[in-house]
């Protein structure tokens, strides 16, 4: 395998983007930092690299292991990264009518708004 590889089509290996062009994109508008620095897609990433992916508003810090070029399963992707993006809190849980109930009363859908934020 390659010492080096493009940091867009190393994302694309390892599944983190669908596609290769997804990929590219990302770099372009800056959601993709190698070692905290903003790069382009054909930047080369090596083993030890930290890249920083933005993706859905929430970063993804994962770890270069092994260099990798080509897509390839799920299995051995896992074993090319290192995940340390720390756990997200989970979202919170807005009251929900029992579907079927009908139209709710304005004082049930001032507790709702309320419950929102609105």
């Amino acid at each position: 395998m390659a010492d080096t590889v493009r940091v867009d089509a190393w994302l694309w290996a390892v599944r983190i983007y669908k596609t290769r062009s997804a990929a590219t994109t990302a770099c372009r508008a800056g959601h993709v930092r190698v070692n905290g620095e903003r790069v382009k897609a054909a930047q080369a990433v090596r083993p030890g690299d930290e890249l920083r992916v933005r993706i859905a508003g929430f970063d993804r810090i994962l770890v270069v292991r092994q260099t990798i070029a080509k897509r390839v399963g799920a299995a051995v992707a896992a074993t090319a990264l290192e995940d340390r993006t720390p756990a997200r809190d989970p979202a919170p849980v807005i009251a929900q009518r029992d579907r079927g109930a009908g139209r709710p009363t304005k004082r049930e859908r001032r507790d709702i708004d309320r419950l929102r934020g609105r």
